[in-house]
């Protein structure tokens, strides 16, 4: 296999993605202002489940994780799972603290989660290796332009940090309704069949959502309003 060199355009070494959207509601902001603070990632060092969560468990870690409901359902499900979400867009963040929160008290807070405002690859690079059991890259910014392939999270250099912080058997779940990035992201995987293996025996294993992988609001907006397909994959760490 080909080494990615930096400056390569297969290798990313940072998010792209916009910051803030909307001005935020009275509600959000004071989310962002007393629970970012207590759930929030520390700036430096190793992390660790011990650090995090004050005990060894499972570890998930999901890219740019939009609105937060993906993540906070499966910490719901999981309540004995660690769960680490990054996501640049401050808008964002602050509608996965409500979720995380309890929906403003309409259920009980989840206290499995943890947040990064900003750019997963850099809280990714300090996690030990080996030491996830999930990472998850759902509807990603597909930077249709081909000049702008480079700035996809779906590359050499991105997947190869995701490939040695999976533990052996861990699971890389990737969904999109975008046919270019389906393309180009099965393109970068057939160069990585050396550390992951498609969970895939037929067409409906990426058609249909499987078990367990609950729906976003963009996800439903894709399929309802759009009419887009959307498709999921699972790589497992070999």
């Amino acid at each position: 296999m080909t080494a990615h060199k930096p400056g390569d355009p297969t290798t990313l070494n940072r998010l792209y993605g916009r910051a803030k959207g909307k001005p935020l509601r009275a509600a959000q902001q004071a989310l962002v202002d007393t629970l970012l603070p207590r759930i929030a990632m520390p700036e430096e060092g190793p992390i660790t489940a011990g650090l995090l969560f004050g005990h060894d468990c499972p570890m998930h870690f999901e890219i740019g994780f939009g609105g937060g409901e993906h993540m906070a359902s499966r910490a719901d499900i999981l309540p004995g799972h660690g769960f680490i979400g990054a996501e640049p867009f401050l808008n964002g963040v602050a509608q996965a603290l409500t979720h995380v929160s309890g929906d403003n008290g309409a259920n009980p807070p989840l206290g499995n989660v943890r947040i990064h405002h900003g750019d997963a690859l850099e809280v990714l690079a300090r996690i030990p290796d080996g030491a996830l059991s999930f990472v998850y890259l759902l509807h990603p910014d597909p930077w249709p332009k081909a000049r702008h392939a480079k700035r996809r999270m779906m590359n050499d250099g991105p997947v190869d940090m995701i490939a040695a912080k999976l533990k052996p058997g861990g699971e890389f779940r990737f969904g999109t309704d975008h046919a270019v990035y389906v393309r180009h992201a099965l393109m970068v995987m057939q160069r990585h069949t050396h550390q992951f293996e498609w969970l895939c025996e037929k067409p409906s294993d990426f058609q249909n959502r499987p078990g367990g992988w609950p729906e976003t609001r963009y996800e439903t907006k894709a399929r309802t309003v759009y009419g887009h397909e959307v498709w999921y994959f699972r790589f497992r760490r070999i």
